[in-house]
C-alpha cells in the first residue's frame, strides 16, 4: 500500500530543516523495515507576513510504501521520529493519507495554501471530512496546515520539486541521459517548453540536480549549452528550479 506523508514546521531559525529530517525518516522507515522511500517533494506554500514560518514557507510530502496492516507501525515511527527530531520553538504538523484516498477537495486545500492564508480550523475541518490522520506534534501545531497541503499538491502532479528520489543525489558531473534513466527514477528528459532530449544526449547535472514534479512524472528539466555544442545540455538556474 502506497502512503502519503506530509510534514511541516520541523525546524527553527539557523536548524537543519524539514526536507532533511524527513529524508533521514524515509531512511530510518527502510532500516526499520516499515516502508520503502518512493520519493521527497518541496512544495513551496504563500510566503505571507501573516503566516509564521522559518524561512521559506515549505512543506515536504514523503511518499512510502507500506506492507498491509503496517498502517499503525507508519504512523507510531512518524509521530515518535517527529516528537523525538523536531526542534524546541517548531510547531511540527503530521499527515498521513493512502495514496488512493486523495481527492479533488484535498488537492483544492494544497492549491489554495500557495494563494491564500489557511487557518488550523480548515485543515481539521478537512481531515475529520475525509477521515484523513492529521495531527500537531509541537508548538501550536500550526504546521498542520502545510502537511496537508504538501500532500494535496503531490497529488496534483503539477507541484514540487524531488529532494530526495532514488539514485539522483548521487549523481554528478556528465551523464548520459539513458544512464540516468537507468539508474534513477527521472522519467523524462526535456526544456521547460516541452522538448525532450535524445537518449544520447549528454546532459551536465552539475552537483545540485532537482527533478520536479510534472504530470505526475518525475522530470529532469535541462536547457541546450550556451556554446552550442551538438546535443549537449545542462540543467536550468537554481533559481528556475526553484519556482516549481
Amino acid at each position: 500500500m502506497r502512503y502519503l506523508i506530509g510534514i511541516d514546521d520541523t525546524d527553527y531559525e539557523d536548524s537543519r530543516g524539514t526536507g532533511y529530517r524527513v529524508r533521514c525518516l524515509g531512511a530510518e522507515l527502510e532500516v526499520a523495515e516499515i516502508g520503502k522511500r518512493v520519493s521527497v517533494t518541496r512544495h513551496q506554500l504563500l510566503v505571507d507576513p501573516r503566516i509564521p514560518y522559518t524561512t521559506h514557507n515549505s512543506a515536504v510530502c514523503l511518499v512510502v510504501d507500506v506492507a498491509e496492516g503496517d498502517y499503525e507501525k507508519l504512523v507510531t515511527y512518524c509521530r515518535d521520529y517527529l516528537l523525538r527530531e523536531c526542534i524546541p520553538g517548531s510547531d511540527a504538523g503530521l499527515c498521513i493519507v493512502a495514496a488512493n484516498r486523495v481527492n479533488g477537495e484535498l488537492q483544492g486545500f494544497g492549491q489554495r495554501a500557495k494563494e491564500e492564508v489557511l487557518t488550523q480550523t480548515e485543515a481539521r475541518t478537512l481531515s475529520q471530512e475525509l477521515k484523513l490522520h492529521l495531527e500537531g506534534l509541537t508548538g501550536d501545531h500550526g504546521g498542520i496546515i502545510g502537511a496537508l497541503a504538501a500532500v494535496g499538491l503531490y497529488t496534483s502532479g503539477n507541484d514540487g520539486r524531488f529532494i530526495w528520489s532514488r539514485g539522483v543525489r548521487e549523481i554528478t558531473g556528465i551523464q548520459n541521459a539513458t544512464q540516468l534513466f537507468k539508474n534513477t527514477d527521472i522519467e523524462e528528459i526535456r526544456t521547460v517548453n516541452g522538448t525532450h532530449v535524445p537518449e544520447d544526449a549528454c546532459i551536465d547535472v552539475g552537483t545540485w540536480p532537482r527533478p520536479v514534479r510534472l504530470d505526475g512524472r518525475t522530470v529532469l528539466l535541462v536547457e541546450a549549452v550556451p556554446s552550442g555544442i551538438p546535443n549537449t545540455w545542462t540543467l536550468i538556474s537554481r533559481e528556475q528550479i526553484r519556482q516549481y
